[in-house]
């Protein structure tokens, strides 16, 4: 066996934590610093609530985790509001006179003109200045927004 290849071994290394802890090991080190050990660990100590975080990453991952979730957040109601029968006729963008006749006969919501619409095309088109070629614009921008059209019973070919 060759000579002078092993480390030199203490049998009295000292080992100091960040908590004040020491105790006497044996290691081919005289001196060790720990940054936890027994003593202060969560899960020796008990206080598994308490999460050991050295450079930060557990909080960066819930800053993450709460970024993602107001995403999703704001998805959902981005989606909720395109569809929302509350929105305004205007937001439609039909057109300056299908808008104002819309308006004058106290529609300024497009849930009013899906009621409407569900008791037929002719309670529609009954609207004085709101023609068929503004029913079938509606109806397109209607669908492409993703709302649902009523089916009516007495409903023309359009």
């Amino acid at each position: 066996m060759k000579t002078d290849i092993h480390p030199k071994y203490y049998a009295n290394a000292q080992v100091t934590c960040a908590c004040g802890n020491t105790w006497i090991t044996g290691s081919t080190k005289e001196i060790i610093r720990t940054e936890i050990c027994s003593k202060c660990h969560p899960f020796f100590s008990g206080e598994m609530a308490r999460i050991v975080d050295i450079e930060g990453q557990v909080d960066r991952f819930y800053k993450k985790l709460q970024a993602r979730q107001t995403y999703v957040e704001d998805i959902k109601a981005r989606e909720s509001s395109r569809v929302s029968p509350a929105r305004p006729i205007a937001e439609l963008e039909l057109g300056t006179r299908a808008t104002e006749a819309l308006a004058k006969a106290g529609i300024i919501k497009v849930g009013q003109i899906l009621d409407k619409l569900g008791e037929g095309e002719t309670v529609v088109l009954a609207i004085d200045g709101f023609g068929r070629k503004s029913l079938i614009d509606l109806k397109k921008k209607l669908r492409s927004l993703g709302y649902e059209l009523p089916k009516s019973e007495t409903e023309p070919n359009v």
